[in-house]
């Protein structure tokens, strides 16, 4: 059975403090020492390219998140590489970027793609480690090597990331109760009803706090997303939360990091469909919701859409183009901390 106690204020967990800065890729060489760290629920795997130094397990992720950054320091790491891998990974970063290490977080994807190319097939926790430290080595020959490095981030925001997280998680539930409600008997309907309700109290206690944190702790840049029409609490919360690098990237580089550039699919004389793929899911879709918004009510976006509707794009290649210019243009705001000006970027 499942039982919702009253609604009660989640607790912030204690994060290490974010005070220490990653050194300048460019200083970074291939003959550099690199690492690569496997990250499961209980355990975690280390190798390391370039340095005298055995392939380690650590039991534990406490453990590691102590013991990790103490034993890389002096070994002089340009670059660690890590997967994401459901959350667990997200602390471990943050610890050894609090020590003063550029760490990268891959997509799993990604990875497993490298190891397969390298003709890595099979899949221990062990090898995984050995193929993230061999991808770190060709990470490094990148000249965009800074959009893979993870921004450091300070308590404040990642307190923030779990409410929307949670926020996210509480939206999953109401739709599954919901579609649940309209295929039960009757005579259930009173107990799906009292969960539907408990989790939408649960709703509103969640985003209270989001507001209310991002109002203490970020309300100039949260007020600076805000002044984009189209961009309400819950866009800007969730930029603020899981888009750190915002205003770091040049347009390019923010439009693909979310996943929404249109990628190129040729061969010869083919010419394929340009679609978007790969990115941040949850940041795209609160953009694709605040893009549907913009084209309504925000006069340069709602030209910028007419424009392509008029020029026979389909409306949904239309939208997606509005998400890139939204983004864009709030990627230029943040750089320049200038509020959206229709005079600016209507163009």
């Amino acid at each position: 059975m499942l039982v919702f106690l009253k609604p009660e204020r989640l607790r912030a967990p204690a994060w290490p403090s974010a005070h220490a800065q990653a050194r300048d890729p460019k200083t970074m060489s291939s003959s550099s020492v690199v690492v690569g760290i496997d990250v499961a629920k209980a355990h975690v795997d280390v190798s390391v390219l370039g340095a005298k130094l055995d392939a380690q397990r650590f039991d534990n992720l406490a453990e590691a998140h102590s013991a990790l950054p103490a034993a890389l320091k002096p070994l002089d790491v340009v670059l660690a590489v890590m997967e994401a891998t459901g959350g667990y990974e997200t602390e471990l970063a943050c610890a050894l970027q609090t020590a003063g290490l550029p760490v990268a977080v891959v997509n799993p994807r990604q990875a497993r793609d490298f190891a397969k190319s390298m003709g890595r097939l099979a899949k221990i926790d062990a090898v995984d480690a050995r193929m993230l430290a061999e991808c770190a080595a060709v990470l490094l020959r990148r000249d965009d090597l800074a959009r893979f490095l993870r921004p450091l981030v300070d308590e404040q925001q990642q307190w923030l990331a779990a409410l929307v997280t949670r926020r996210r998680q509480l939206l999953s539930m109401l739709l599954s109760e919901r579609q649940r409600l309209q295929i039960t008997p009757k005579g259930l309907h009173p107990s799906i009803e009292a969960i539907i309700a408990a989790i939408k109290a649960q709703l509103d206690d969640i985003e209270a706090q989001m507001v209310a944190h991002v109002g203490k702790h970020f309300a100039e840049l949260d007020a600076l997303l805000q002044s984009a029409s189209g961009i309400g609490p819950v866009a800007s919360a969730t930029l603020i939360a899981e888009l750190p690098e915002l205003g770091r990237l040049n347009r390019r580089q923010i439009a693909a990091l979310v996943g929404i550039a249109p990628m190129a699919n040729d061969s010869g004389s083919s010419k394929g469909r340009r679609r978007i793929r790969g990115g941040r899911f949850d940041v795209r879709r609160v953009l694709y919701m605040a893009a549907l918004t913009a084209s309504r009510r925000n006069p340069v976006v709602k030209a910028f859409y007419e424009r392509l509707i008029a020029a026979d794009k389909l409306p949904k290649v239309a939208l997606v183009a509005c998400m890139r210019k939204l983004l864009t243009t709030l990627n230029a705001m943040v750089r320049t901390n200038k509020p959206w000006d229709n005079s600016l970027h209507g163009a």
